[in-house]
């Protein structure tokens, strides 16, 4: 195991240090990872049943109430020591640090991190299925207010008919552009990237470590268990985000 005094010294004097979080950071608040969450009614569906735009349109209300309960159960939790020693340092280091995150729970925002570019969405945004459709935007030029959607499963908006959505990627969805371009700028100019908590088996997230280290970046990898980019490390630190995090991001 590296010796964490270096990683630390190291991780104070890089002048650009790009994070990519994953699953496992959430998942040490308690957040279950997608396939974790289908228990009882929703063990009987297989993921495309519950996150395609196909199953939304052909089963609307089961999609959206799907996300309705996921909502509730990440409502529930808080961020932990590892979201909150990213924002801290992030507070210290305003300039010097870009987050990119896999996770969609909206708990680094919770924990006080800012700019932060999450690949897949935030499950907690509403956006129309289907927003060329407006007849404001038709009409006006500007877009219907998801916020005064008629409610229902799923809410509707009262001037045009359109379904809201959440607002995640979905299976065979591309990422938005700007914010998976914004996120390979980061790792390209970055001296040093953090891999927290993500497996490295979805791309293009997990293409971010390679970009880095490509680039000259040093790559450090935290993670419970073994994971795809750990080749691509100079360093592996194995344990808990919560424990190595507060402990590589102190002063």
């Amino acid at each position: 195991m590296p010796d964490p005094t270096t990683l630390r010294q190291q991780l104070h004097a890089a002048r650009h240090i790009a994070i990519l979080t994953g699953a496992g950071i959430s998942a040490e608040s308690g957040v279950p990872t997608f396939r974790d969450a289908q228990t009882g009614l929703w063990a009987q569906f297989n993921p495309e049943d519950l996150a395609t735009e196909a199953a939304y349109r052909a089963n609307p209300q089961r999609v959206w109430d799907w996300y309705v309960y996921r909502r509730e159960m990440i409502a529930k939790v808080e961020p932990n020591a590892g979201h909150r020693a990213i924002a801290a340092f992030q507070q210290r280091h305003p300039d010097g640090l870009t987050l990119i995150t896999q996770n969609v729970d909206g708990l680094h925002q919770r924990a006080g991190s800012q700019g932060v570019l999450p690949l897949h969405g935030n499950i907690f945004d509403d956006r129309w299925l289907e927003p060329q459709a407006c007849t404001r935007q038709q009409t006006t030029g500007e877009v219907c207010d998801t916020t005064r959607a008629q409610p229902g499963h799923p809410p509707r908006c009262a001037d045009c008919g359109n379904r809201v959505r959440p607002g995640v990627v979905w299976f065979g969805e591309v990422l938005p552009f700007a914010v998976l371009h914004a996120a390979e700028q980061a790792a390209r100019r970055a001296d040093l990237m953090l891999g927290v908590g993500t497996s490295g088996v979805v791309y293009p997230a997990a293409g971010l470590a390679r970009m880095a280290r490509e680039a000259g970046a040093q790559v450090v990898i935290v993670n419970t268990e073994p994971t795809e980019l750990d080749v691509v490390a100079q360093s592996v630190l194995r344990g808990p985000a919560a424990v190595l995090l507060s402990q590589l991001l102190e002063e």
